[in-house]
């Protein structure tokens, strides 16, 4: 299994300037299901950039109905379907993104949605995709309907928390992962309404005692404070090896020990128009 950084930044303000890119990331070979985790802006682009081909995707999950979650989520859905010529993946949402409730959503439009399984992931819903089952995690964020995920295979248990603050509860919906993505916006304790900071996803990692913590999605003032040493004093409170994703971080999970994963970094190469066809092999 390889989960792949596509963009660590987040926030609107993060966002509009791309001071980190904001593409999601994506866990390939998921017993040979790839999935693309809330891809917003530049999600495709990033693909690319890095070698990675959108259209070989078997499912899309999207978290809640803010751009920096949704953004490209309808091109890889075109790209995992063939252009929308074939019937094939899966479109995994939260309850506003797919249908819409009140002034959230919908992300995804009925056209998008016409060529694959859809699914509605709510807090402590499973979802059985055959090789891997998701179960919704609650999120305290703007979008009221928006989940996080639990990720399990007959070998490792992945957990992401997706936007949300900590709340009390926050720990037994992420109990027992092997590895935990962190959604953590800014540095220390200076929370903000509906985020995590450095001290909740602290407080996270003794509570759950993952064997691999990784945080994402930053913020200015996280980006401004240096996240690598905001993730080496929690590794160092807690024990835990912790992790601050970069864009184009490469994480080859070792199921045995997460602990010890191969960690790398991609090359940006350069997209002319002309990108090689032998990319997509469409048809």
């Amino acid at each position: 299994m390889r989960i792949t950084f596509l963009g660590t930044g987040g926030g609107r303000f993060a966002t509009i300037s791309q001071k980190r890119m904001t593409g999601g990331f994506r866990i390939d070979n998921i017993s040979g299901f790839n999935l693309h985790v809330d891809p917003g802006p530049g999600g495709l682009l990033r693909s690319l950039e890095f070698g990675i081909n959108p259209s070989n995707l078997d499912g899309v999950f999207i978290s809640h109905c803010h751009t920096d979650h949704y953004n490209d989520a309808e091109i890889l859905i075109e790209a995992m379907t063939k252009g929308m010529t074939k019937k094939r993946g899966n479109i995994i949402g939260s309850k506003s993104v797919m249908e819409g409730v009140d002034q959230w959503g919908p992300s995804i439009s009925n056209y998008h949605k016409s060529n694959s399984k859809t699914y509605i992931l709510e807090e402590n819903k499973e979802i059985d995709l055959e090789k891997f089952s998701l179960t919704g995690t609650k999120t305290i964020h703007g979008d009221p309907f928006g989940v996080g995920f639990q990720l399990k295979t007959e070998n490792i248990t992945i957990s992401y928390t997706s936007d949300t603050r900590y709340f009390e509860e926050l720990k037994d919906y992420h109990k027992g992962a092997d590895v935990l993505i962190g959604s953590i916006l800014r540095p220390g304790t200076k929370g903000l309404k509906g985020h995590m900071c450095s001290k909740n996803f602290k407080d996270l990692i003794l509570e759950i005692k993952p064997k691999l913590a990784i945080m994402t999605h930053f913020g200015f003032k996280m980006l401004k404070n240096n996240p690598i040493k905001e993730a080496q004093e929690i590794k160092k409170e807690t024990g835990v090896k912790t992790i601050a994703a970069t864009d184009g971080m490469v994480i080859d999970v070792d199921y045995k020990n997460p602990s010890k994963s191969y960690i790398s970094k991609m090359k940006r190469r350069t997209i002319p128009g002309r990108f090689s066809n032998d990319i997509f092999k469409l048809y």
